[in-house]
């Protein structure tokens, strides 16, 4: 049984992390799942549609960290509160058997230092795995200041590790968090726990035989994954894609996120524009391209001052760039050739290269029935000859997603940094 007590320091070091979602809203994710009368407690749609309910919260939001932008920053006055290790579990696991909690994600402010506050995360993962015997989904966030030794214990216990590099570039980190250190703390952290979850991702094809296991609760199945913060230090999207695409390139990072700066009241940040949420979209995408679709980093269509186009997805907007290579001919692509067409995505392309050497294709409809193809893509497609649908529109961006203009609008009164649950 849960108290009453442990409820509100759930409602107030996990409560916002349902709005703290990726890229532009979703109406398809659910507000009434398996959790969802539990404050922290956030739906996780897995790859098949299933709903996971995670409980998503802090240790503590207490923080001896003055970062510019964030609401817990320690000379900003605010109600603190922390969960003891056998607290959390406690509840976890309460949750856990009522069908309300299926994985955990661990994150904290720093308490006095980095290193007490992942002793506080790791005592807490210990006690799930050990005492409870939980064997389901951990993912716990370091902090600055982790030791290597707490690290390499923390990827005994948890399914993923993250954490935060915040910014591409010391300057760009410096002007956010000036007390943090990208070369000499941050980013040596990351490739110590990416650099154990490579090799453990190798031992695991190696046990099974060249093929990979899916991921369970074992130590680091998920992998490595960091977040960073666009709009508040001036990078651009060309300086925060290179950084994480060059940590995937060394299979040290499984992904990254992207939090669209927002400013909150009662910090130096406060005035400045809030960067469009649109941006952050556009970056996933890109990201999305770069780890899945193999595109070559230079291929990214990035302008003059190295930002994505906010008007137009990035693949589509490469292949307006290079109307020499379209429309693509379907029963003689290559598979590389097939995956730069917009609309298009891996699965589809592979399944397309085998089905042409046994069926006789037809039309757009034939196409249609190999898996997920966008209708869109039939104008970039021939089939012997024939194009399949209208040479593509421009699509405009619908107005509520491209601001006219940076705008500054009321700082926001949260009391968690709006990008602490990724």
């Amino acid at each position: 049984m849960i108290t009453e007590k442990t409820l509100h320091k759930l409602a107030v070091l996990g409560g916002q992390s349902f709005d703290d979602r990726e890229g532009l809203p979703r109406a398809g994710l659910p507000r009434r799942f398996p959790g969802s009368d539990i404050p922290a407690v956030f739906p996780v749609v897995l790859a098949r549609g299933q709903v996971m309910p995670l409980l998503s919260t802090m240790m503590t939001n207490a923080c001896s960290y003055d970062c510019a932008y964030c609401p817990m920053r320690a000379s900003r006055e605010m109600p603190r509160y922390a969960l003891a290790p056998e607290e959390l579990a406690g509840a976890f696991m309460a949750l856990h058997k009522d069908g309300r909690a299926e994985g955990l994600f661990l994150t904290s402010g720093v308490p006095g230092s980095g290193v007490k506050g992942v002793d506080r995360m790791i005592a807490a993962a210990e006690l799930l795995r050990g005492r409870h015997g939980f064997e389901g989904y951990i993912h716990l966030k370091m902090l600055p200041g982790a030791e290597a030794a707490q690290i390499e214990r923390a990827a005994q216990l948890a399914t993923r590790l993250s954490v935060n590099l915040e910014a591409a570039t010391e300057p760009g980190l410096r002007a956010m968090a000036p007390e943090k250190k990208l070369g000499e703390d941050l980013l040596p952290a990351l490739r110590r726990m990416g650099g154990m979850a490579r090799e453990r991702r190798l031992e695991n094809r190696d046990a099974q035989g060249g093929r990979y296991a899916p991921p369970g609760g074992s130590a680091l199945a998920a992998g490595v994954t960091t977040q960073f913060i666009v709009g508040a230090s001036g990078e651009s999207d060309a300086q925060v894609l290179r950084a994480s695409h060059a940590l995937q390139r060394e299979g040290l990072l499984h992904h990254a996120h992207f939090s669209a700066f927002v400013p909150v009241e009662e910090t130096p940040m406060e005035g400045r524009a809030a960067e469009p949420k649109l941006r952050e979209h556009r970056l996933y995408q890109a990201e999305h391209l770069l780890r899945e679709y193999k595109f070559p980093f230079e291929d990214l269509p990035v302008g003059e001052r190295g930002d994505l186009p906010l008007d137009e997805d990035p693949k589509m907007a490469w292949a307006r760039r290079h109307p020499e290579l379209f429309p693509v001919e379907i029963t003689t692509a290559g598979y590389e050739a097939l995956l730069r067409v917009p609309g298009v995505g891996p699965v589809w392309a592979k399944r397309l290269v085998e089905a042409r050497r046994k069926v006789h294709l037809r039309g757009f409809e034939d196409l249609a029935r190999l898996g997920t193809i966008r209708r869109s893509a039939a104008g970039w497609l021939t089939l012997r000859g024939r194009r399949l649908g209208p040479p593509p529109a421009r699509e405009v961006q619908m107005p509520l997603l491209m601001p006219a203009e940076r705008r500054l609008p009321r700082p926001s009164q949260r009391d968690l940094p709006p990008c602490a649950f990724r």
